[in-house]
């Protein structure tokens, strides 16, 4: 059973803990003295209401708006079911737009797929996330920036930033420091993540990479796991780094990035570093004609 209960990550942010078997992805509260933003509206309805009734169950009030990450299907179904104004980026909410024409009943997903307009991971999850006989209800963004945002909470406040990268161009973090030491906290929703295709590019990454090193905090909140401690998400970044640079040297060449893996450790790279590696050779591959 995976675990559906809210957690208190620092006075100031609660988060309930994604979900892997329908790519439930963390959403979370920030708490002002005056109000409260949420990041992420959740996969769906569902998803959105179970937030809700934990949020309640800890006497969290005073919903401000609720902040997207980027556009994607499982950040963005649950925002009917919070009733909040939503903030999110310009691109996000081009993205959005789109969307909301389309059907999803299981014949549409599938002729999407079929036609390489939807991932079948995508189709799969959504399928498993609700019913057959689904009324799914898109959301457009109230409010939208371009490159910055700050929002005041009361004694709390949260930064907004544009940062793009692989996993969708639209991608934003989201910082606050809390209200003293211990309370800094980096939302990072899927950004550092390979894009749907899985491909990650060296330009993307390094990129990526340079822009969230200018934030230091205690807390590092990929929306897909759980909270990363500095130490990890910096273990997490040099990987990226030191396969950005592989890449390079080998001209995308896995078994030989493998090797060098290989020496560097003493022994075989572990699963996720070689699903990383085969990422970054069909990114160079993409790009390269290869």
């Amino acid at each position: 059973m995976q675990d559906r209960k809210l957690r208190r990550l620092t006075d100031s942010v609660y988060f309930l803990p994604p979900e892997a078997n329908t790519d439930r992805p963390v959403l979370a509260a920030i708490c002002g003295q005056e109000r409260t933003l949420i990041v992420d509206a959740g996969n769906s309805p569902s998803h959105a209401a179970l937030f809700l009734e934990e949020v309640a169950k800890e006497q969290i009030s005073n919903l401000h708006s609720v902040v997207l990450t980027h556009c994607h299907w499982d950040h963005i179904f649950g925002a009917h079911r919070l009733n909040l104004p939503i903030i999110a980026h310009e691109r996000t909410k081009d993205a959005i737009e789109q969307m909301i024409p389309l059907s999803w009943t299981d014949e549409a997903l599938d002729e999407r797929v079929n036609k390489g307009t939807e991932f079948q991971f995508c189709a799969d999850m959504i399928k498993k996330e609700f019913a057959k006989d689904r009324d799914i209800v898109i959301q457009r963004p109230h409010k939208t920036f371009k490159d910055k945002m700050e929002i005041d909470l009361g004694g709390t406040q949260c930064y907004l930033e544009y940062v793009g990268g692989d996993h969708s161009n639209d991608s934003i973090v989201v910082y606050t420091q809390g209200n003293g030491e211990g309370e800094r906290t980096l939302f990072i929703g899927d950004c550092l993540y390979p894009n749907l295709n899985g491909r990650y590019t060296v330009a993307g990454t390094l990129s990526l990479l340079e822009k969230l090193d200018r934030y230091s905090a205690d807390y590092y909140v990929l929306s897909h796991e759980m909270p990363l401690s500095p130490d990890e998400f910096r273990q997490y970044c040099d990987l990226l780094r030191l396969l950005c640079h592989l890449t390079e040297k080998t001209k995308g060449h896995g078994e030989g990035m493998i090797q060098e893996l290989t020496d560097r450790w003493g022994g075989p790279p572990e699963p996720f570093m070689l699903e990383a590696v085969h990422c970054f050779v069909q990114g160079f591959r993409s790009e390269n004609g290869g």
